[in-house]
């Protein structure tokens, strides 16, 4: 059989712009390197595609002539992902094509029910590694579709729904492909290469707005330590790379593994590397020996999700206790060189306009290095998204294409969708201003923080003063949401919208 495995083209630029950082999926990446070796497997990264995304298809999809095609999708990437299942069900009728990702495993139910059902002949839900090997060999006749577990398959024209399978073996699991068999190529996070890898899957948090619970259940699974270090060797050796980002949720739930990882690291001796990774500040914070030998092994930067500078908004995101330990979390990140990027979530119910600035002075009074921030987004099947739906602070309930974090589609008691996504906006020009790399973060990117300084800053200013001058804030404010509203807009696409039928 031949397999075509792609990922999804839109971007979310919450921090530099979308063309800053491409990296690869490491979803699929690892899926199809889990396939048997009988069969012929080939992945694509549309992010490096997004220009002329059917060009490029309809000249893979013709040379390969694959038997089928996996699709994986974020809910934001599925009106996307839609788009080009009708394009490529144009393209090559008699295709199979299957979806997953979370998306997928969240909304089978109801995507089995859609319109857009009449062009998926398959959904994988949860891990797809196992049930993805499977079906390939189902479809080649070796297996049963109804013995697959978390597999949605067709039977006429409806979808059968299995029973949900047991969490991976991750000591089974082989390696992701980033050879030949990867079409696209050039993944980057400003002037450095950069590649994707995983030591750990899943978190035993209870935090309300994730949906990881539903991919993995609530639970903390591990890669040997030798099949990490395998990996990385993969990385460092074969593609010449020395930055990588760990898709971890959650990799410092056990502190006592994180050593031992980073001993391991370290006794590889690789030369000049450089790993970003994501954590949580508690651990961060009550672990400094952790956080010491993370820097010597090679840590760079890290992700921390603070959410918000409001204790009661903490509580209702499940997140109250980490609002006593932010502050020292940063102080051990930084005594060894870390430098750190704060998660901020804003829009929860009783914000209003100095709520959205307090968080924003958050950090600042923290001396963050840089922050992701969003806003609260009511992912479905999410506690979350109960809550906000039962008080009635819903304003967009399906349009998902808009869940990205950079677009309200929520209200507060005080503040309506439209106020809400300007003070998010316009307080983060005035409160926090154009970025200024800290001495730690210059040191790590000398290239790209000294263009960022002295040409890109420099010109923008002067761009957006006068743009000001001319149409004010507000007229400021309109064209920053117009460019963000086309960002993921791929017209060679539109065709094949979810509004039309094809033919």
């Amino acid at each position: 059989m031949k397999v075509l495995l792609m990922s999804m083209p839109d971007v979310t630029p919450i921090v530099i712009h979308e063309m800053a950082v491409h990296m690869p999926n490491h979803g699929i990446a690892s899926i199809g390197g889990n396939i048997d070796v009988e069969h012929e497997v080939y992945i694509i990264d549309l992010i490096r595609k997004r220009n002329k995304i059917v060009q490029y298809l309809t000249k893979q999809l013709m040379k390969i002539r694959p038997d089928i095609v996996g699709l994986s999708a974020m809910t934001w990437q599925y009106d996307t992902c839609v788009k080009l299942i009708k394009f490529i069900k144009h393209l090559l009728p008699n295709i199979k094509v299957v979806i997953g990702g979370y998306h997928a495993t969240l909304m089978y139910e109801e995507i089995s029910q859609s319109p857009e059902a009449e062009w998926i002949d398959f959904i994988i839900r949860g891990e797809g590694e196992e049930s993805c090997r499977r079906l390939v060999n189902a479809l080649a006749g070796t297996d049963q579709f109804s013995e697959i577990p978390s597999l949605s398959y067709k039977k006429g024209n409806q979808f059968i729904h299995n029973d949900h399978g047991p969490a991976l073996d991750l000591s089974k699991l082989k390696l992701p492909i980033r050879d030949h068999r990867r079409l696209t190529w050039g993944y980057h996070v400003m002037n450095f290469k950069i590649e994707v890898m995983e030591t750990s899957r899943g978190c035993t948090r209870s935090c309300s707005y994730c949906s990881i619970q539903h991919m993995y259940g609530r639970s903390f699974r591990v890669f040997p330590i030798e099949r990490v270090l395998a990996d990385l060797d993969d990385i460092y050796y074969k593609k010449h790379t020395r930055w990588v980002f760990f898709v971890d949720d959650n990799i410092v739930l056990n502190p006592k593994r994180v050593i031992e990882l980073c001993d391991a690291i370290i006794h590889r001796k690789y030369r000049n590397l450089n790993l970003v990774v994501q954590a949580d500040c508690i651990s961060m914070a009550k672990n400094e020996e952790m956080v010491k030998k993370m820097a010597q092994a090679g840590f760079k930067s890290v992700f921390l999700g603070i959410e918000n500078a409001s204790r009661k908004n903490l509580e209702i995101v499940k997140k109250a206790e980490i609002s006593n330990t932010a502050k020292q979390a940063l102080e051990n990140c930084h005594k060894y060189g870390i430098m750190v990027m704060t998660g901020l979530i804003f829009g929860f119910p009783d914000d209003d306009e100095s709520n959205i600035k307090q968080n924003y002075e958050l950090i600042k009074l923290i001396d963050s290095d840089t922050a992701y921030c969003q806003i609260l987004t009511p992912y479905p099947k999410t506690e979350l998204r109960k809550q906000l739906m039962e008080q009635g602070l819903i304003t967009n309930m399906d349009d998902y294409k808009r869940y990205n974090g950079l677009f309200a589609n929520v209200k507060t008691q005080y503040l309506s969708t439209e106020q809400l996504q300007y003070q998010f906006w316009y307080h983060r020009q005035h409160v926090l201003g154009w970025w200024d790399p800290p001495e730690r973060v210059r040191k790590q990117g000398v290239l790209w923080t000294s263009i960022w300084i002295y040409a890109f800053r420099p010109l923008l200013k002067l761009i957006y003063n006068q743009r000001v001058k001319n149409i004010g804030w507000e007229g400021r404010f309109q064209k920053d949401m117009q460019r963000i509203s086309e960002m993921n807009y791929f017209k060679d696409l539109e065709k094949y919208s979810s509004r039309c039928r094809v033919d």
